[in-house]
């Protein structure tokens, strides 16, 4: 079958050992998002090629706070009530990412579902001071489940980002396990609307959760029918005792069939490998 089981005493299989990056650009990148006290999805979600991306001199940006206000099984984000949202927030990565050189600029965000527009409203400023201050710099935007406000949606995307991006995370069938607080078909729903606006398209999700090959294969026709362009597949890897247990290490070349069959349903581009995740390598996405 190409899987490792896991058991208690399982240890990362070979092709998932990340080696240790340092260095002046991790340095320096690291120093810029302190120095404008920023927030990234690549510490808060304890992303295993933060070493890889920071050394060259990339990060994807987490606005609106790190604390989210779902309870997802998978995610290292903290959850909890959220403060308010700092008004200042969208100046100081338009700054960051000038500073940086940045040439393709990835945002994402934590869930703000007690705001009225979901922070639709500082998804868009945000992009408009990028361009603004970085008019050649490429926008991919990582966007969370509007939960149907369409409103919020249309806001969210219509500030001129090159790439948004929505991430399913998982199968259908694991939908209420993994994800209790979100919805499968509301995301589908939400790449359609997506590409229907004219974006270039982008999904993700993580396995070695329990999922089938062939609930995979279904997911990628699901999306394909949605109009997404894009898909990312990693190996999802426990962030803490307290998470949802990884049930399988995928071996690589299951991820290389994955890639195969994403391609030859008809996606644009697949990343797919073990230590893949939506951000990984996105500047190629385009």
């Amino acid at each position: 079958m190409n899987i490792v089981e896991i058991t208690k005493r399982e240890r990362r299989p070979e092709w998932l050992k990340v080696k240790l990056h340092t260095g002046e650009k991790f340095t320096h990148v690291k120093h810029t998002v302190d120095h404008y006290k920023l927030h990234t999805i690549c510490q808060s979600g304890s992303c295993p090629n933060m070493g890889e991306c920071w050394s060259a001199g990339t990060a994807t940006f987490m606005i609106l706070g790190n604390i989210c206000t779902r309870a997802c099984k998978f995610c290292a984000v903290q959850t909890g009530k959220p403060t308010e949202y700092d008004i200042e927030e969208p100046k100081r990565v338009a700054e960051a990412i000038k500073l940086m050189g940045v040439k393709h600029a990835v945002i994402t965000s934590v869930n703000r579902d007690e705001l009225a527009d979901k922070g639709a409203s500082i998804w868009h400023e945000t992009v408009v001071e990028i361009k603004k201050l970085n008019p050649n710099t490429t926008i991919e935007t990582l966007i969370p489940e509007t939960r149907n406000d369409w409103d919020a949606l249309t806001l969210m995307i219509s500030a001129g980002q090159d790439i948004v991006s929505h991430n399913l995370e998982t199968v259908k069938e694991l939908y209420r396990i993994i994800q209790p607080q979100s919805n499968y078909a509301l995301s589908l729903e939400q790449l359609r609307r997506i590409r229907a606006f004219g974006k270039k398209t982008k999904s993700g999700i993580m396995v070695g959760l329990g999922e089938t090959q062939e609930q995979v294969l279904s997911l990628m026709d699901d999306l394909i029918a949605v109009g997404c362009q894009i898909l990312t597949i990693g190996q999802y890897l426990q962030p803490s005792k307290d998470h949802y247990p990884v049930k399988e290490f995928v071996h690589p070349d299951i991820f290389a069939m994955y890639k195969k069959a994403g391609l030859e349903k008809g996606f644009e581009y697949v990343e797919s490998g073990p230590l893949v995740r939506s951000s990984y390598h996105a500047e190629k996405h385009l």
